[in-house]
């Protein structure tokens, strides 16, 4: 699983038993974070777009938060590589079907590309995680 839970059976959060677990955190929370912080850029556009960001920080942030619960199942990893790859690929209808995806007004977007990198990166983090775990 991921987060083994030590003796106690009260335990709330647990650590990830794997160090690509902790890799894995990483990514969900840089993408959570910046998906939440591009809301105000993206309210400029859209509402439903802002709100489309406001759902998929929060489902990044929450599901790293799950992760290190005991509720976490081995299933969920699946789950989490396919909401990642989900999320990478709603960027091309919205931006366009080539690499203009990632620029804004002619200049390289660096949150599309860091959260589409650290997206791609938890994506297979995940299924490494479901590979290995038990």
């Amino acid at each position: 699983m991921s987060a083994n839970p030590t003796t106690e059976t009260n335990q709330r959060f647990a650590r990830p038993s794997n160090p690509i677990g902790y890799v894995a955190i990483v990514m969900a929370l840089i993408t959570g974070v910046l998906h939440l912080l591009a809301t105000m850029n993206a309210i400029q556009f859209s509402t439903v777009l802002a709100v489309l960001f406001i759902l998929n920080g929060l489902g990044f942030v929450g599901g790293a938060i799950l992760y290190l619960t005991p509720y976490w199942r081995r299933s969920l990893f699946l789950v989490a590589a396919a909401y990642s790859i989900i999320t990478i690929l709603a960027l091309f209808p919205v931006q366009g079907w080539g690499v203009e995806a990632f620029y804004m007004e002619g200049s390289l977007n660096p949150i599309a590309v860091i959260t589409k990198g650290a997206e791609a990166v938890l994506a297979v983090c995940a299924v490494y995680l479901y590979a290995v775990a038990e």
